[in-house]
């Protein structure tokens, strides 16, 4: 017959009685709990465990957070009671409340070592994708045509909607917003060195790199992390096939050769759009806004749109590729490496577009 847990206090000491085992608590374990953190108040008082039946534990558990952690000063215990006792005491403690407190110099220190392992990976990726261009130079026949044709019209012709779309709305916002403060200083007429300036020189390869690390270069991303969680990675080595040429290669050369497309499509777009309010707002004519656009905007500023097309659209694809070769073959890394190659595509073009217009500053300028 199986006896209940139980406490008894005697004289100097309290014994514990019974089967401690949680199917036998749950009836009653809110008072046992209680009846234990009342007892373990008096650090005096000696536990007396040579008289329990059975001790499991979650039992163990329930008496060593009553003891607050520590070894009570006099226990008396079963030595197989005692290992059970052990494995609960060498568990780890989970706070009841979150720690705020942070190792600064850890934490620079832990992202300054994940930079440069991403960087160092980014610059060994680099490095074979030009022992691979040496290798096909010499023999073309290797060449993967059809991939690179088929990333030219998954990254570039299946963008086209998005883009227009986007650029569209964009040159209407900026023409719409710069006609009223235009408006106030009579000057009208400048509206067409703004959307050109802005347009072809910033906006557009800025906002359809976003776009494309958004859409391709995710994609390009999880492709990759899913052929690593099915092993199609694996395969092809085994099978002597160079990943890099087959696999990442015409991902990088196919969104290389898409993007200043893109960005020439997104900006003669977002130029429409921007004619459209200027007309609507300002009384401009279609033929007077494409009369003055070549006279306002120096033809050097879209040859400095199109290299920032073919500078995004390498780094995004390189980025997209290295986290996607990165990835761990589980369903969890695969969503954090899409994540990180997405933030850190975009960040990339931030600072590629920063540099560009450092060096850039006195080219293209009426």
């Amino acid at each position: 017959m199986s006896v209940p847990p139980s406490l008894q206090l005697e004289p100097g000491k309290i014994v514990l009685l019974g089967r401690w085992t949680l199917a036998a608590m749950l009836p009653r374990l809110p008072g046992l709990q209680l009846e234990l953190e009342l007892a373990a108040g008096d650090p005096r008082l000696a536990w007396d465990l040579s008289a329990l039946d059975q001790l499991d534990s979650a039992a163990a558990t329930l008496l060593w957070r009553a003891w607050g952690g520590q070894w009570p000063a006099d226990l008396l215990v079963a030595d197989i009671h005692r290992q059970t006792l052990q494995r609960v005491a060498t568990l780890p403690v989970a706070s009841d409340r979150p720690s705020f407190r942070l190792n600064w110099l850890e934490t620079i220190g832990h992202l300054v070592l994940r930079f440069l392992g991403n960087l160092r990976g980014l610059v060994a990726l680099f490095g074979q994708l030009l022992l691979d261009v040496g290798h096909l130079l010499r023999h073309p026949g290797d060449a993967p045509w059809k991939e690179f044709a088929a990333n030219v019209y998954k990254s570039g012709a299946m963008a086209l909607p998005v883009t227009a779309m986007v650029g569209f709305l964009i040159g209407v916002t900026i023409s719409y917003l710069s006609a009223l403060q235009l408006r106030s200083f009579g000057a009208d007429l400048f509206i067409v060195n703004i959307l050109g300036i802005s347009i072809i020189r910033e906006l557009g390869p800025v906002l359809v790199a976003v776009l494309v690390a958004g859409r391709s270069g995710s994609a390009m991303t999880a492709q990759i992390g899913v052929m690593r969680l099915t092993e199609e990675i694996d395969a092809l080595s085994t099978m002597g096939i160079s990943q890099t040429v087959r696999v990442v290669l015409p991902k990088i050369a196919g969104l290389t050769v898409a993007m200043p497309l893109l960005v020439l499509w997104a900006s003669a777009v977002a130029l429409c759009g921007g004619m459209v309010a200027a007309m609507l707002q300002l009384d401009l004519s279609f033929a007077y806004f494409l009369d003055n656009l070549p006279r306002a905007v120096p033809v050097a500023n879209l040859y400095i749109g199109l290299g920032k097309g073919v500078a995004f659209g390498f780094a995004i694809a390189l980025i997209a590729c290295h986290f996607g070769l990165r990835s761990k073959p589980n369903t969890e890394s695969l969503s954090a490496s899409t994540t990180r190659s997405v933030v850190t595509a975009i960040t990339t073009v931030i600072v590629i577009d920063a540099i560009f217009a450092i060096l850039t500053r006195q080219i293209g300028v009426p």
